[in-house]
């Protein structure tokens, strides 16, 4: 069982940055794979970025160049640096981590809404 939590969400002007945080229950470097994932009304949540445990990231097209993900192992934090941001990446954002044993399982955080006015 892992635990996240999320903060760091907010209203921004477009062109400005914010960083959101999750918090892990539990050793963040012993969890495969870690990302942020976000979901606008109406719309399915899609993935923002992924980070492995052997430092693998991916970014979604959307975000390349104006997101950052990293962590912070002392701390089992894991972070989203968003700058630049647009009046489209309003939506709330997930902190996911995925397990392996017999199957994939995803643990979810509750959410944090970042919304950015035009």
């Amino acid at each position: 069982q892992v635990h996240l939590v999320e903060s760091g969400g907010g209203l921004v002007q477009a062109g400005g940055s914010l960083r959101l945080s999750c918090a892990t229950s539990t050793s963040i470097f012993s969890i495969p794979t870690m990302g942020w994932y976000r979901q606008a009304p109406g719309n399915q949540r899609d993935v923002v970025a992924t980070l492995t445990r052997g430092d693998t990231i991916n970014y979604a097209d959307s975000v390349k160049g104006r997101f950052t993900i990293s962590r912070d192992n002392a701390k089992n934090t894991l972070y989203l640096e968003m700058s630049n941001l647009k009046p489209e990446d309003t939506a709330v954002y997930y902190c996911n981590a995925r397990l392996y044993s017999a199957y994939p399982k995803d643990y979810w955080g509750q959410g944090t809404q970042v919304t950015v006015s035009s």
